[in-house]
Formats: C-alpha cells, structure tokens, sequence
C-alpha cells in the first residue's frame, strides 16, 4: 500500500509537487514554484502543507514550475538527496541562484512599501545561501539507469522531450498489502513529438499507476514541421522588421529562448532574415545557453554545427542592467528576446513597455499564456495593460506562434497516455487547469480507458494506493479556493482601473469625466 498526496499542480498549471508515502519511506517528486496570478504567488509564501524533511526528492526537469521551491525545502529541513539528471544539474546550477537573486529583489522593493507603511519587513522565501545548500544535495543519473534511492524502491529516468534533461520517472515500489511489485510512472511535462534538440518522448507500457501532465489537453496545434515551423517564424520576423519597429519576443530562459536562438540563426546564415541585430536580454537565458553549448554533442536536429550554434556574430547576449537600459533606446530593426515568456516579470516589462504604444513595433508571443498574466492580458486583446502600475495604449502589432511549446498537444498527450497502456489500476491528470483536465479525461474514455479509472486530483487531495485501486483520503484545508485559481481580485482591480481610465479618456469635457467618477463614488 501507498499513499499519493498532490500538494500542486492539481487545477492549475504551476506549482508542480506530489508525495509518495511507501514502504516506510516518504518522498517528494518536484517541488515547484507557483505562477500567475497574486493569489496563487502567495502560495509560495506560505508553509508547506506537509512536514518538508523527507527522505529524498525525485527532479523530473529544471523548469522554475517543478524546480522553484527546492531551496525553501532545503531551508525548513530537507537534507535528502534530490536526483535528477546531469543537464537538469547544470541548469540548476544557474537556474536556482538567479530565482533567489529575484527572490532577494522582490523583498527588497516590497519592504521599501512595507516601511513607507509603517509595516515590519518580510524576509525572502530563500536566499543565495540556501540555493547553494541545494545544489549541494543534486545526485545525477542518466535515462534509463535504475537506481534506489531507499531500500526496495528503484526509479529510473525516460526521456521527456520537453527541455534539456527533462524525465519522466518511473518506479518500481514493493506493495506489502499483496506483496507484488506496484509499478508508476510519473510523465513530468512531456514535448511535442515534432521539436529541435531532443527525441520524442519516450516509457515503457503496462503501469499500475500514471501521474501525466495536462497543460494542453484541451488544444491542438496544427500540424507542422520543424521546416514549417521556421518558415512561419520567418514570415513574422521579415513582417514586423518590414514595419520599421522593434520586433520583441518574450520567451522563457530555458530552452524557448535557445530554439529562437537556434532558428534565426539558421535564417540568417541562409540569408532569409533583413539585416538586424537580435538582443537576449537575459542573464540567465545567457548562461543557459552556454550549457545548451556544453551538450550540444547530445542535441538532436541542429542545422548549425556545434561551434557555431548560439555563436552568430549578430547575436548579442546581454548580461548587465546597463546594456540592458540601452537596447531601450533602440526604436527599430532589432529583434529583442527577453525573459519571461508570460511577460510577467523581469527585462521583457521594460521592452514592452518601451514598444508597446508604437504602432511599427510587434510584439510576439511564441508560448502559453496563464489567465492573470501580462502576456495573458496583451493577448486577449485588451486595448490598453497596466504595467508598473501604469497603463499602455496597445498599438503595437500584437502576434502570436503555437509551435514554439515545450509541451505536447491534446493529440500528443492522448497518444502518450495510450501507448504507457494498459494501465491496470488509476490515471490521474494534474498540471492543468479543469477545463483541459476534464476535456482530455473524456478524450480517453472514448479511446476505451474506463472513466472511472481516470482521476482529476484537487489541491492537496491524497490517495491510497492499493490492490489496483485509488481511494481518495480527503485533502486539507483549501489553500486557494478553485474559483481563485485561474483569475483573482487583482485581476479584477487592475482590469477596472484599466476600463476606468479608457472611460475617462473617451469622456468629451471634464464635466462628463466628474459625472463618471461621482457615480462611481456612489456605487462604492
């Protein structure tokens, strides 16, 4: 008997971080931070739902998602090892370091509210030290290697294709209630079948038990090539700079950022780009890539031998704040790829900022969007987006390209699920919101799994794993209530204020403008 405890990722996309109780061992798979919108932030605040010293940690990929929270695990009194594999530890290296550095910033800037308040100060969820005292506990093991990481229990690492080391997790777990071996397998994010760099997913078939991801199981992407793919890269690129503007590209760190990278270069060394010169400002996205350099030797489908992939003369790989202030001075013909791919923090706000009111400029979107996002906001077409706390006219041409996504598409998904089959006890769907988790669910019935064998766990909702069934224990306390998840009140503040300023705008006369602010005043 085991017991399966879902403290993330279960009706939103973020946050990913489950426990496995078995055997007497209790283990984590991911520890992930929460993203999107304030209420969801706040999570990462908060205390565990769960005592944070177990025995070691299962990493399925270094994404900030599944990743972000390690070093406040370390920090409350975990000291297990963590295995991952090794280019999930080099990315580590870099990836933990800079979310502290963010987290030191954060704090810094709210105390500086908090003492203009009178209020005490708040301390950062983690520091650079305790980002280091994880890397410390990182043990790497390559796909297909079994390993035991306590007495009975063996795992071993597939191939994911969703970024540079990513896994799925498989284990091998002694069930004492009938003493047969229970066999799960944990899919972490799994890639597109059609991506640069790596293989298609890959696992073994015939599990007791499989936990899959569900970002995009209610979405198809159309068909493409790796080919197609650049062509419609290509066209938006020679379209935006064609404008006279900025073309401005917010991408993730990891991984997004390398395959932009990868792909204009391609184009420009096929001379099928206009002369530009194209900016990733992003410190992190710098070193990241310096890594993707590293195991080059491992990449699939690069077009660009490994001394000059990421080497274009035309690249500049921005690092400090000063050369990143500059490109801002740059009103045309640069193409400006900067973290975060949801537009949500970091350099990208500046760039966009600076582009987003002119009307040659383009801004283009390349991945997914959560609901309480910037890029959320930017596009779903809302006229005007408050950044910094002040709003932005949209003129700039607002684009958009599916095929960039480290993750795979409804169809991918349903295929991965049935060739893992026959599954003989529960599929439980997590990382996505309901929506996709309850389409992709009714997609696999009609594909013949029995519906009642495929579960839709809720936040902090624990099973108990026996005999081929699941029996859910109950959860905790709600953290976050479901209704709170996708958008909360801070959405809706800044979306009023939002619609309040175009209203006054649109006013003829000021007499008109105190008529709307009166009636406002009487409503409050």
């Amino acid at each position: 008997m085991a017991t399966l405890s879902f403290y993330g990722a279960a009706g939103t996309v973020t946050g990913s971080c489950s426990m496995l109780q078995a055997t007497g061992a209790r283990f984590l798979v991911d520890c992930g931070m929460f993203q999107g919108n304030k209420t969801i932030r706040a999570l990462n605040d908060k205390p565990f739902p769960f005592d944070p010293a177990a025995d070691f940690l299962i990493l399925t990929h270094a994404h900030i998602d599944h990743s972000g929270l390690l070093p406040k695990l370390v920090r409350y009194g975990f000291k297990g090892p963590i295995y991952c594999t090794a280019p999930t530890a080099d990315l580590l290296g870099f990836m933990l370091l800079d979310s502290a550095k963010i987290q030191n910033s954060n704090t810094e800037r709210q105390n500086r509210k908090r003492q203009r308040k009178g209020e005490d100060p708040i301390e950062p969820i983690y520091t650079e030290e305790h980002a280091r005292a994880t890397l410390e506990l990182l043990r790497t093991h390559d796909y297909g290697e079994w390993f035991e990481p306590a007495p009975g229990i063996h795992v071993r690492y597939w191939n994911a294709g969703h970024i540079l080391g990513s896994a799925s997790a498989e284990m091998k777990i002694p069930d004492a209630a009938d003493g047969n071996t229970m066999r799960l397998l944990f899919s972490g994010d799994i890639g597109p079948e059609e991506k640069v760099f790596h293989p298609e997913p890959d696992a073994e078939q015939g599990f007791d038990y499989v936990v899959c991801e569900s970002t995009y199981g209610d979405r198809e992407r159309d068909d493409y090539t790796l080919e197609a793919r650049r062509e419609l890269l290509r066209k938006e690129l020679v379209r935006g700079l064609s404008a006279g503007g900025n073309v401005v590209i917010p991408a993730f760190a990891v991984e997004r950022s390398q395959e932009l990278l990868h792909d204009i270069g391609v184009l420009l060394a096929k001379g099928e780009l206009p002369e530009t010169t194209v900016f990733l400002d992003s410190p992190l996205a710098k070193a990241v890539t310096e890594v993707f350099i590293k195991h080059a030797g491992t990449l699939d489908d690069v077009e660009l031998d490994e001394a000059a992939l990421f080497r274009d003369p035309r690249f500049r790989l921005v690092q400090d704040v000063e050369e990143s202030k500059a490109i801002n001075r740059i009103t045309g013909g640069a193409i400006i790829i900067s973290a975060s791919g949801m537009a949500d923090a970091g350099r990208i706000q500046h760039h966009i900022k600076n582009n987003i009111w002119r009307s040659n400029a383009t801004i283009l979107f390349v991945g997914y969007q959560a609901p309480g996002t910037l890029g959320y906001y930017i596009t779903s077409g809302e006229p005007v987006v408050r950044i910094h706390g002040k709003e932005f006219l949209v003129k700039a041409e607002i684009r958009q390209l599916g095929n960039y996504s480290a993750h795979a598409d409804q169809g991918e998904l349903l295929d991965w699920v049935m060739e893992r089959s026959p599954i003989a006890g529960h599929l439980f769907l997590n990382h996505g919101d309901d929506d996709a988790r309850e389409e992709m669910a009714r997609l696999l019935a009609t594909r013949g799994l029995d519906p009642e064998k495929i579960v839709l766990p809720q936040m902090d909702e624990a099973f108990e794993l026996v005999a081929g069934d699941a029996k859910s224990k109950g959860r905790l306390p709600e953290r976050v209530p479901r209704t709170e998840l996708l958008s909360d009140w801070n959405n809706d503040y800044a979306a009023l204020i939002v619609a309040l300023t175009q209203r006054l705008q649109d006013a003829g006369n000021d007499e008109e403008r105190r008529k709307i602010i009166a009636a406002l005043r009487r409503a409050l």
